[in-house]
């Protein structure tokens, strides 16, 4: 809970041949980290092999197989229960195969959905002149009529209507959208005139659909009969390609897992050291399946390899990958921690101090029992009724967080801030003595820092870095400092009275800042000595950056220390909100006839903007005094995460 899971570093020499089998063993396995390998053997192959050729046909394969699930809409590709075992060239072939029947399923439904528009947009033009019982092919040849047929904007047929004379007939059809279908006959004499009168109403001509021998009812009513004929293709073909969709969709989940492996294993080979005939391969494993993977090995190579297992004792934190295990009231925290980076291998994990102080800052700020118990339950809700695993994580930490307001609650007299409950506090209200919850909230806040600078010096002495721990600003002079300088301002007249202010003023805050500013020239010298670059350019350099190292750690524990005043500001905030909004409430519920409704109106207004508004803030304050104020003490974030070496997903 409080460290990483333990790893150890497991190295293989195999021959060439072993190499493909057990990188395929290893990824169904998927609990190793792999690691670049180098070897010094006098044949060793110059790194690295380039599988650049090989990673590409991968990626062009897998291109294909994403295309035919998306072409024939598999909603979900099943998973591969047993091993595939297949060339990227059977694969290439097998596609081939696939996209040739999908590609004629497919240029047949075209084909079909081509001839179904163009039968349905005759339809559509011959709707309009279905019902004229005219022989529309016959027109042009009256030796004494002009007809014109076509179409203009409905709000113009009525003023062209009034403007022809008695020489002209006008058919009004039935109204295709905001056009009017007509028909206009004349003399030949008149067709001049009828044309640009036509023309300045926005008339547009139409030669509606003809065949020979056929008027236009017959030629509709072909029409529907190749309509459903050709809608009845349409559904054969689409059941033609779902049948097909679903006779391969396993097949295509064994292709894409195969090309997933494949692309997998070549990028791997390229960080292994190699020799004419063998393969050094190394990563790390949680200790816990570091015998089992030994024997999996061996197996799979016919105990033809040489394996090593090593401790990390002298491995740097960062080259070790970080793995971290929670219980699942825990794993909500833990997003958090990762929200912000990875502790490093040798670093206390703080997940279980963030809950803590996650909890106690929330509850101080958002006190009430009524908002709390929303809270609470809303998370509950989702813990119970949600699938995905990350949203039931928040509904953990929502439910956490509801749990703790509820607690403070009762503390500070708060029912969905009822002034006649705030007899039945415990303490009392926020507003009421704001100096001692202020003094509280500091309090909070020393021992936050505290604790943070505590797990600074304990990281730091892990890491074997002794002077560090010892004189660094968050090192054990840094907490002498911050203890003695709190002790001096809150004590000073009793440690006056007793003779001590002096002797605390040199012990517990002098000598602490003198000594933060030896530690860069002391891990200069010792650097030199030991013949490593140091961090400085030159000890003078090395004085300067202490000095300056030690002048920000006083500013930095003021800030931060005064920065959890915040604390107290945010729940009198929170008792301010519901004070002015039952004042308001109870200003209005004087109104005759309405007043009792005026007040639940204005109670539940107030409420919910406490609630969600109030609520939003104080959770991203919460999560600003975790990252600056106790992070700012210890971690760096900069954890190498733990990342398998694995042929599947998560899910997978």
């Amino acid at each position: 809970m409080f460290s990483p899971e333990p790893m150890v570093r497991v190295s293989a020499m195999v021959l060439k041949r072993d190499e493909r089998a057990l990188l395929y063993g290893l990824g169904r396995a998927g609990v190793v980290h792999l690691a670049r390998t180098e070897s010094d053997l006098p044949d060793a192959e110059p790194p690295p092999l380039d599988e650049s050729p090989a990673l590409a046909t991968c990626e062009e394969l897998t291109e294909r197989v994403e295309t035919l699930i998306r072409v024939l809409r598999i909603p979900e590709v099943p998973p591969v229960g047993e091993p595939v075992a297949m060339t990227l060239d059977q694969v290439d072939l097998r596609l081939t195969r696939i996209e040739r029947t999908s590609d004629e399923i497919a240029r047949r439904g075209a084909q079909l959905e081509q001839q179904w528009s163009r039968v349905t947009m005759l339809l559509d033009q011959l709707a309009a002149y279905e019902d004229l019982d005219l022989p529309l092919e016959q027109l042009a040849k009256f030796a004494f009529l002009h007809f014109s047929i076509g179409t203009l904007p409905d709000q113009n047929f009525e003023a062209l209507r009034r403007t022809t004379d008695e020489n002209v007939v006008l058919l009004p059809l039935e109204l295709r959208g905001d056009r009017r279908p007509i028909v206009a006959v004349t003399s030949r004499k008149g067709r001049f005139a009828l044309d640009t009168m036509l023309r300045e109403a926005g008339f547009q001509h139409e030669r509606p659909p003809t065949k020979e021998g056929t008027d236009i009812k017959e030629l509709a009513d072909e029409s529907r009969a190749e309509q459903r004929r050709l809608a009845i293709e349409l559904e054969t073909v689409q059941e033609q390609q779902h049948e097909f969709a679903r006779s391969v969709a396993g097949e295509l989940a064994k292709l894409r897992q195969e090309v997933r492996e494949e692309y997998t294993v070549l990028q791997a080979q390229q960080n292994f050291a190699r020799t004419s005939t063998a393969v050094l391969i190394a990563g790390w494993v949680p200790a816990e399946h570091a015998e089992s993977l030994q024997q999996q090995l061996k197996q799979v190579t016919g105990e033809r390899c040489v394996i090593r297992i090593e401790q990390p004792d002298d491995v740097p934190s960062e080259q070790i990958p970080v793995l971290m295990r929670q219980p699942p009231w825990l794993r909500p925290f833990s997003a958090l921690v990762s929200g912000y980076g990875l502790p490093g291998y040798r670093d206390v994990q703080p997940t279980l101090m963030v809950a803590i102080t996650f909890m106690l800052m929330f509850g101080v700020m958002f006190g009430d029992v009524g908002h709390g118990a929303l809270l609470a339950i809303g998370g509950l809700s989702a813990m119970l009724l949600l699938r995905d695993e990350k949203k039931r994580d928040y509904g953990v930490l929502v439910m956490m967080a509801g749990l703790s307001s509820i607690f403070f609650g009762f503390i500070y007299g708060s029912y969905f801030g009822l002034p006649a409950l705030h007899r039945y506090a415990i303490w009392h209200e926020p507003l009421d003595d704001p100096v001692t919850l202020m003094m509280a909230a500091i309090g909070i806040g020393v021992l936050i820092v505290s604790s943070g600078i505590v797990m600074n010096i304990v990281n730091m002495f892990r890491r074997g870095d002794i002077v560090g721990g010892l004189l660094d600003k968050f090192g054990v002079v840094g907490i002498i400092f911050y203890w003695g300088s709190l002790l001096f301002i809150v004590r000073y007249s009793m440690l006056d009275a007793m003779g001590l202010a002096g002797l605390v003023l040199v012990v517990a805050i002098t000598l602490p800042l003198l000594a933060m500013t030896v530690k860069d020239p002391l891990q200069y010298a010792l650097s030199v000595l030991a013949g490593r670059k140091p961090h400085s350019d030159n000890l003078l350099v090395a004085f300067v950056e202490s000095w300056i190292e030690a002048f920000e750690a006083v500013l930095s524990y003021l800030a931060n220390t005064i920065s959890f005043v915040r604390l107290a500001a945010y729940a009198m905030a929170h008792a301010a909100i519901l004070m002015a909004t039952f004042a308001i409430a109870e200003a209005v519920g004087d109104t005759p006839g309405i007043g009792l409704v005026l007040y639940v109106i204005i109670a539940v207004i107030g409420n919910l903007i406490a609630l969600i508004l109030e609520g939003v803030v104080v959770a991203v304050q919460v999560l600003r005094l975790e990252y600056y104020e106790f992070f700012g003490k210890f971690f760096a974030g900069d954890g190498l995460p733990f990342r398998p070496f694995s042929f599947f997903d998560k899910k997978g």
